[in-house]
């Protein structure tokens, strides 16, 4: 049955998708994507970050020292450190609580936006339940998709401790949840590689940090 979640008139930003008692499957359908949960096959590099211990001991210490109670510590504890690494190495832009508006629908806020040379990665940042956090990364995507004209998105929800990367692909209007968990600070390099990779398409086997 059409719209029996989304009602025309009826306003909904990103945040609603969270706060919804829906499955993500249900939502998305609304916008005539299908969800799909397998392991991705993420881009990724091999590379050497030469602060990438210095960093993985600063998170180590933050889950230690910090309390970690809500959204907004856990994003600028332990999301944002990360992403700055990130945009540092590819020297890519960071928008932060980057506004975007495609209806009524879509509309709201997101959590970071990376750009380089045209291709963009979302992280939604949540406080908990990556499961609905996944929702919200999903119509994000579809909304970005819109904007961008883009075929093909990656995106990754997060509590900060803990990511999950998604893709979608437009031309088969389906959205892939990956299986995998990263978790930081354990996973550090694996998930550096990985964002790195998203954002920046290797162009040989290995590459160093920069000075």
């Amino acid at each position: 049955m059409a719209n029996k979640i989304l009602q025309e008139g009826q306003s909904y930003t990103f945040r609603s998708y969270f706060e919804m008692p829906y499955e993500a499957d249900e939502i998305l359908a609304e916008f005539g994507y299908e969800l799909r949960r397998s392991r991705l096959s993420l881009p990724t590099v091999t590379i050497v970050l030469e602060r990438l211990s210095e960093l993985k001991q600063r998170l180590e210490e933050t889950l230690v020292l910090i309390s970690l109670s809500n959204e907004a510590a856990r994003r600028e504890a332990l999301v944002f450190p990360v992403l700055l690494e990130v945009a540092r190495f590819c020297q890519c832009q960071i928008r932060i609580e980057y506004p975007l508006t495609v209806n009524d629908w879509l509309k709201g806020n997101l959590d970071y936006l990376l750009r380089r040379n045209g291709d963009l990665l979302v992280i939604e940042a949540k406080n908990a339940d990556l499961a609905r956090g996944f929702t919200q990364l999903a119509v994000e995507l579809i909304a970005l998709a819109q904007a961008e004209s883009k075929t093909l998105l990656y995106g990754a929800v997060t509590i900060g401790d803990t990511w999950r990367f998604g893709c979608l692909d437009s031309q088969s209007h389906q959205i892939t949840q990956d299986l995998t968990l990263y978790r930081v600070p354990d996973d550090l390099e694996q998930l550096t590689q990985i964002l790195i990779g998203l954002i920046q398409p290797p162009l040989s086997e290995s590459i160093t940090d920069l000075p």
